[in-house]
């Protein structure tokens, strides 16, 4: 039997990278799988690679409306949520002098009030002793040049669950936080379209890095099965770095 045999599960930003990653793994260890992303034909070409009966719904985390969408469908079929995996958000590079009010809306509705109220709606639906698992960023802990607003985002990520598991322990929820290092995702690829300034940025990675790699999605996902699994009954609060020991020196 599967660590998540009968598990309902809500995985957001699950198009594509470490949330498909997870999904397929959710999956394959028996979780009832909802996925969310903001584009239709990926989403629908993702729950198929997912398989297993997953649904996909088109979402985005930062418009409220979408939210209400999500967890009514969700509430009409599933009736419960057993796992939230509050994974989507994303951020690009601009110096100080170069951020616009659009950059940090852009990047602060989703990585930060996405976050909050995909949360807050789900928690109707909850199940006591639920697991929730919110993405952060080793750039939360160590300074990047022109990173600066996505790294704040991620440190607001992260103090979120320090707050909600007061808050949600006569529910014993437990929420944490998975940190992924630098992994080969469409989206950390596509952190700059220039292929040279994307070369470069996979050897500064790769250099900065004890394990001297990017992680593979899959590497990410067995991370977060531990958090969604009852492996990890007694984790509250933490955050669970999957980085190959880069924010650790």
């Amino acid at each position: 039997m599967g660590k998540l045999a009968g598990k309902v599960v809500v995985i957001t930003g699950a198009n594509s990278g470490i949330g498909l990653a997870s999904a397929k793994r959710f999956a394959a260890e028996g979780a009832r799988l909802f996925i969310t992303g903001r584009r239709a034909a990926e989403l629908e070409k993702a729950a198929k690679e997912v398989g297993h009966g997953a649904t996909g719904i088109v979402c985005d985390i930062s418009v409220m409306q979408d939210l209400d969408a999500l967890f009514d469908r969700v509430r009409q079929e599933a009736g419960q949520i057993d796992v939230l995996f509050a994974n989507a958000g994303g951020g690009d590079f601009a110096l100080l002098e170069e951020v616009t009010e659009a950059h940090y809306a852009r990047i602060f509705d989703t990585n930060v009030k996405g976050t909050l109220f995909t949360v807050q709606k789900a928690l109707p639906l909850l199940k006591d002793g639920a697991s929730v698992i919110l993405t952060g960023s080793t750039s939360a802990t160590t300074g990047i040049p022109a990173f600066s607003v996505y790294s704040a985002s991620k440190a607001a990520v992260r103090n979120f669950a320090r707050g909600w598991i007061m808050e949600l322990a006569p529910r014993r929820i437990r929420v944490n936080v998975l940190v992924p290092g630098s992994t080969s995702t469409p989206g950390w690829h596509n952190l700059t379209p220039d292929q040279e300034a994307n070369q470069a940025m996979i050897r500064a990675a790769e250099s900065s890095t004890p394990l001297a790699r990017l992680a593979e999605p899959a590497e990410i996902a067995a991370a977060a099965l531990f958090l969604a699994s009852d492996d990890s009954s007694f984790v509250n609060g933490s955050e669970l770095f999957a980085d190959g020991g880069a924010a650790q020196i």
